[in-house]
């Protein structure tokens, strides 16, 4: 059985499954589903149409699944889709999709989002990341798997953040940040490879090697994008260590940070 605080106000067509606890003051409108042993502080308000998977935790004051805060959004019947085991502290806000891209906001498992993170609408979230305090993210913007965001990172409409990146405190982006790389500053601009956290995520002497090669080629040869890549393919390995990198690069609208 759900613990939902007598001060707790749940909505009849709520749907909260086994351990889930609702702290005091805490408000569940609408269509919400919400898996088993998820734990909801005080004063946290969730919107519907919202599905949030198992054992995640929403601290105090945060707003989620709230209407997009997009002028062409009339109360189409988008939604906020939340995996599982994710953290958000204090104040995080995350709004529902538009019908005007993908009609949801997607978030995946194991996820830290630290006090005041905002998420907007259509935005996609991996996987095993990190946004420190008061990082944000404008419509439609794509996170990768275990990229983190430094405080205070913000985040254009459309753009893509690759994976196992590293955005340092403070930095505004306003086109895709590669698979690796680090950048910092506004408007943000590359600083190497996210060489520390691919160590701590098993990543080999070799691999590293590979991609630090990838990475002169990308932004110390003064190669065009395009050649860029046509060299990057020529140094993939076996394992694929670039393949990754190379569908990102691929796939840019925006262009990259340079």
């Amino acid at each position: 059985m759900a613990l939902i605080h007598p001060t707790a106000i749940v909505d009849s067509r709520a749907e909260l499954e086994e351990g889930v606890r609702v702290g005091p003051y805490s408000i569940i409108e609408g269509a919400v589903t919400i898996g088993a042993g998820t734990q909801i502080g005080p004063h946290v308000v969730i919107s519907g149409p919202t599905v949030i998977g198992e054992n995640n935790r929403f601290f105090q004051f945060g707003s989620i699944g709230a209407a997009p805060q997009d002028k062409k959004y009339h109360g189409e019947p988008t939604r906020l889709v939340i995996g599982n085991n994710n953290t958000f502290r204090e104040n995080v806000t995350i709004n529902r999709g538009t019908v005007q891209d993908r009609g949801e906001t997607t978030i995946g498992d194991d996820n830290w989002m630290m006090a005041g993170v905002h998420i907007a609408h259509d935005c996609v979230v991996g996987n095993h990341t990190i946004f420190a305090n008061a990082s944000a993210l404008a419509g439609h913007v794509q996170v990768h798997d275990w990229a983190v965001l430094g405080g205070y990172t913000l985040v254009h409409q459309f753009c893509r953040i690759g994976a196992h990146s590293f955005c340092g405190m403070g930095s505004v982006i306003n086109q895709d940040v590669p698979d690796f790389v680090m950048v910092s500053g506004n408007l943000a601009e590359p600083r190497g490879i996210n060489t520390e956290g691919l160590k701590r995520r098993g990543f080999t002497r070799e691999q590293l090697y590979i991609i630090k090669k990838a990475y002169r080629i990308l932004y110390r040869a003064g190669n065009r994008l395009e050649k860029a890549i046509e060299e990057i393919e020529l140094i993939n390995d076996d394992k694929g260590t670039l393949d990754a990198l190379l569908a990102f690069l691929r796939a840019s609208k925006r262009g990259i940070v340079r």
